[in-house]
């Protein structure tokens, strides 16, 4: 008796099973078009506020290596990503997706002082796929973590690879991401106008061609002092002066509020807003130009010293919490034992970053540069509870000066807050030291 035979149809050759096995292969696929699609809108932020629409004053010339070099890495990375096992495309993904969060907050913080414009709305789609890479590189992670291992050895390694990541984030990721945010980020408006005197709006140039605003309090004695930096923290000591007589000369930093340039929280080349101010000062009738003074607060006052050790136009200096801006003053801090070395990956890193993403250089040590101020006079203030680098430096940075020079440790003050600690006292001091250098012709 003869059989007829049944065909057999295998599990794989199964149309259901066929489309299941496709989708499943699939899915490493999609993720590598959203990992590519998402480094591409990255890229195409850094090019557009690069190059397309660079920060008014400045060309794409200006910024070659903060520009080229991150996209650089960018397609690097979309090439490389299929090829890498797992854990490193999670990892990849999840540091990119952190760069991608970091170029977009510049946009997410204008567009929150309502100040949205130009290259800001890449950012904001750089944001979005800064999200969308971290969400693959968690995916890529649960969908590959090993289950046929020992239960101990599996939590175990996990425990470490998190402690690993949190430290290094800690120590160099997050400062080098940090200097993108500091380089692209700064006050978006002008401050509300508290000066308590009469005064204009000026406008002068810097000499690397970038124009930047402020107020100016007309002179009444012939001496003026320009407080730095920007229009907010720096109109307490104008209104003092003012009442004084001196004119006052108050404006935005090179890419802050109104003014052109790229934006530099650490205050690198800031001196040449200083030289500029100067300039200006020079030019005024109710100025003598053996009358111009300067008082910076804070990174204010990193510049102003910057700014009188490289050239002889301020005749009198006060820098008020200057500490350090750079590896270069951490070094020079006084701080021994583990307290410097776990600081130092941090610090070598966001100056890393910040030299890459400004396209500039570490600038020199003030250490170094305090020593040339002389004969200009300079008065260095802190605060007895200030930050760190402003109590360790400030005495390096009175003794490495030379005569004439005076040093006032605030007590009770906070960072840049003698003149709230003590009003009065802060007054006779910084006004008696430039009637001194300014009026009299002695200093101290």
């Amino acid at each position: 008796m003869s059989q007829t035979a049944v065909p057999t149809v295998s599990r794989a050759s199964r149309p259901g099973h066929r489309q299941l096995v496709v989708s499943r292969a699939s899915r490493p696929q999609r993720r590598q078009l959203v990992v590519a699609a998402a480094l591409f809108v990255v890229a195409l932020h850094v090019l557009d506020d690069s190059f397309i629409q660079p920060q008014p004053g400045t060309s794409a010339g200006d910024h070659l290596v903060s520009g080229l070099v991150p996209v650089f890495v960018l397609l690097a990375a979309a090439v490389a990503y299929p090829r890498l096992r797992p854990g490193l495309r999670a990892l990849l993904a999840a540091l990119l997706g952190l760069f991608g969060l970091a170029v977009g907050i510049e946009a997410v913080y204008y567009a929150q002082a309502g100040r949205l414009s130009g290259d800001d709305y890449t950012g904001l789609l750089a944001t979005f796929a800064g999200v969308l890479l971290l969400v693959v590189a968690a995916t890529t992670l649960w969908r590959t973590r090993r289950v046929d291992d020992d239960v101990r050895w599996r939590y175990g390694r996990r425990l470490l690879l998190v402690a690993a990541s949190v430290v290094g984030v800690y120590l160099i990721i997050g400062p080098f991401l940090v200097s993108y945010v500091l380089t692209h980020t700064a006050r978006a408006f002008v401050p509300v106008d508290r000066v308590g005197a009469p005064h204009e709006d000026v406008s002068f140039r810097t000499a690397d061609g970038l124009r930047l605003r402020g107020w100016y309090v007309p002179s009444r004695n012939g001496a003026a002092v320009i407080a730095f930096p920007g229009r907010k923290g720096s109109q307490k000591p104008a209104r003092v002066l003012a009442r004084h007589g001196y004119g006052v000369l108050l404006f935005d930093r090179r890419g802050e509020g109104q003014s052109d340039g790229d934006p530099n929280a650490w205050g690198w080349e800031g001196y040449r807003d200083v030289d500029a101010a100067v300039a200006f000062l020079r030019r005024r009738a109710d100025v003598e130009d053996a009358r111009i003074g300067g008082i910076g607060l804070s990174v204010g006052g990193e510049m102003m010293l910057e700014a009188a050790a490289r050239s002889r136009g301020l005749k009198a200096v006060v820098s008020e919490g200057a500490g350090e801006r750079s590896v270069r003053e951490f070094l020079d801090m006084t701080i021994g034992g583990a307290d410097k070395w776990l600081g130092l990956p941090g610090y070598a890193a966001l100056s890393t970053g910040i030299s890459l993403f400004s396209n500039h250089a570490p600038p020199p040590s003030l250490k170094d540069l305090v020593g040339r101020i002389a004969p200009t006079p300079v008065f260095f203030i802190y605060g007895e509870h200030g930050q760190d680098g402003e109590r360790n430096l400030n005495p390096t940075y009175f003794a490495e000066a030379h005569r004439p020079k005076s040093i006032w440790e605030v007590s009770g003050s906070g960072h840049v807050g003698g003149i709230n600690a003590h009003p009065r006292e802060y007054e006779r001091r910084v006004v008696g030291f430039f009637d001194r250098a300014l009026l009299d012709g002695k200093s101290e």
